[in-house]
């Protein structure tokens, strides 16, 4: 006979903050796009984010909303693809929960810079 142990939650700040560093550990990201909306939004609708992340559980499932500042010289297409990938794998592995999906706003590229 199993025994109920009680429930698990997991806060929408804490995949937000997974996502948040999935996204920078990516090559090709310059930043996270800081949007006012998404704040605006997360404050009231309760959103899990800030900061160039928002997320939202439908039917104990995630959907992640991103924006980025791309470095120069970089594929974006590419890029995106490569950021979705990656946030989905890295919240299904440390959370255990499905991602419906990954929208990567890609809202600039970083001017050239002397290196």
């Amino acid at each position: 006979m199993e025994e109920k142990q009680g429930s698990v939650r997991i806060s929408p700040q804490v995949l937000a903050t997974i996502a948040r560093l999935t996204i920078l550990s990516v090559p090709g990201v310059a930043q996270l796009h800081h949007d006012l909306s998404s704040d605006v939004d997360r404050l009231f609708r309760g959103k899990g984010g800030g900061g160039g992340v928002s997320i939202d559980i439908v039917d104990d499932a995630v959907v992640v909303d991103l924006g980025i500042v791309a470095k120069r010289d970089v594929n974006l297409y590419e890029l995106g693809r490569e950021i979705q990938a990656q946030v989905s794998r890295a919240i299904k592995d440390m959370v255990g929960m499905p991602v419906l999906a990954v929208n990567v706003h890609i809202a600039d590229v970083s001017p050239a810079t002397d290196d």
